[in-house]
């Protein structure tokens, strides 16, 4: 098919604007990187942009030297895979049984389930059931409450819609039961979509703070990013003793800052490449059909 002119300033239009994209969302990368890599005077000076000024790796060895950043660290690679498993296990549990017709109450839980997406608690209501379950300042409060995206239950639903019947149907009557048919059949073909959503759920928890801010007292299992949280609150008090003449190297807070801030980002940015190759085959045929 020959492309007329239109459809080739089209096409330089959309490849365009997906390089703004890119370089938007680069950028500021960029720029943690290379401050966290440079000299305190140079921060000072804000000489700063995209590459480092005056190489300084001391921020990196204060990080790396304390105890409390790699356990943080450890404890949340723990905490992401743990919670990807336990929310795929829960998301295909409660997507397969809704891909039969015949399931009675099939319309009634979907409806009830579609609701939550639009309706909840709250914040205190939550707070309380959680505390009225002996869950808080407890690891399983990281772990349980959140464990079930509605949003990504469809999506699995989705796929499954998409798998043929004629599949599941030969195994019934082999005598395969549900369960054999989900675990030879429906997860086998379902890699592309359950690499996505386990991305989905692991990005989402090592983001995550709000809920070990809200209900975790316990330092211990602080995820890395409420203890880069309360790192930045702590050198945002820094930086205001220092406007006060309190401090010696203010450069160095800055500095300490954007190390954290790299040392929290770049760990769940080395998993995308490997499942690259299913994010984007499940992030495109998990919504052919709904």
């Amino acid at each position: 098919m020959i492309k007329t002119k239109r459809n080739q300033f089209g096409d330089y239009m959309i490849a365009f604007i997906c390089l703004l994209l890119i370089f938007a969302c680069l950028l500021p990368m960029v720029n943690i990187l290379a401050r966290s890599l440079s000299s305190s005077e140079a921060l000072i000076r804000n000489q700063v942009t995209l590459w480092p000024k005056g190489i300084n790796l001391e921020a990196y060895r204060l990080v790396l030297n304390d105890s409390k950043y790699t356990w943080s660290l450890a404890w949340t690679a723990f905490l992401t895979v743990i919670c990807a498993i336990f929310s795929m296990f829960m998301t295909t549990l409660c997507a397969y049984p809704l891909t039969y017709e015949n399931l009675k109450g099939r319309r009634f839980f979907n409806g009830l389930i579609l609701i939550t997406m639009y309706f909840n608690a709250g914040t205190i209501p939550t707070y309380l059931l959680l505390k009225d379950l002996g869950m808080l300042n407890k690891p399983v409060v990281l772990i349980v409450p959140y464990c079930l995206s509605v949003f990504n239950m469809i999506i699995m639903r989705s796929f499954f819609y998409g798998i043929p019947e004629s599949l599941r149907e030969s195994a019934e009557m082999d005598g395969a039961g549900p369960v054999r048919v989900l675990v030879s059949i429906y997860l086998p073909l379902s890699k592309p979509v359950i690499a996505t959503l386990a991305l989905f759920y692991a990005v989402g928890r090592w983001n995550g703070f709000s809920d070990a801010l809200m209900y975790m007292n316990d330092r211990t299992y602080f995820p890395i990013q409420l203890l880069l949280y309360n790192i930045l609150k702590s050198i945002s008090s820094i930086e205001i003793a220092t406007q006060e003449g309190f401090a010696t190297n203010p450069g160095l807070t800055e500095t300490l800052q954007a190390a954290t801030v790299v040392f929290a980002t770049v760990p769940i940015l080395l998993v995308y490449p490997w499942l690259q190759k299913y994010f984007i085959t499940g992030a495109t045929l998990g919504s052919i059909k709904g």
